[in-house]
């Protein structure tokens, strides 16, 4: 058959794409602290951790639980937080957004978007916590204008993963 009138029905989607997109998705969300952004307070979102629930909401049970160990190192070792604060913080979330799946199997946008705002920003707030346990003294108030940020851009980020999911799934 020639190429141009190929069958679009009934195509497998590559098993590489489809296990590599949402990885990468998520490595590259974790690298967003690496932009020459200067500010003498946080204000970047983070991005991995918005990129890897948006993946779960998406798809639930894409990731195993044990999921947030590996990416949460590489967040780790990426924004400068104490090692190992993004990986208990990031196992932390998928294991309850894996609970939460299994109790609510049907939600609808708007109790998708509270779930993951209430997760964001306990995990903001877990990472001040474990910094400020280990290193200065700091408010919450600090967090505000990124926990603002976070929230507004999730739907945002929502629809590139969802965009990413197509071009996973299909060609």
């Amino acid at each position: 058959m020639n190429a141009p009138y190929r069958a679009r029905l009934n195509r497998v989607a590559s098993p590489f794409r489809k296990a590599a997109v949402p990885i990468a998705s998520v490595i590259i969300g974790s690298l967003t602290p690496l932009l020459p952004i200067i500010s003498s307070a946080p204000v970047l979102p983070p991005f991995g951790l918005i990129i890897l629930i948006s993946w779960q909401m998406l798809r639930p049970g894409i990731w195993p639980v044990w999921a947030g160990v590996p990416f949460g190192m590489i967040d780790d070792v990426f924004s400068g937080q104490p090692v190992g604060s993004a990986v208990l913080l990031w196992s932390l979330v998928l294991i309850a957004l894996d609970l939460i799946e299994q109790r609510y199997m049907w939600r609808n946008y708007w109790q998708d978007w509270f779930i993951a705002m209430v997760m964001l920003i306990l995990a903001l707030a877990g990472g001040l916590a474990i910094n400020t346990f280990l290193v200065s003294d700091m408010r919450v108030s600090i967090l505000f204008p990124q926990m603002i940020l976070t929230v507004a851009l999730y739907p945002l980020v929502l629809r590139l993963v969802a965009r990413l999911d197509h071009l996973r799934l299909n060609r």
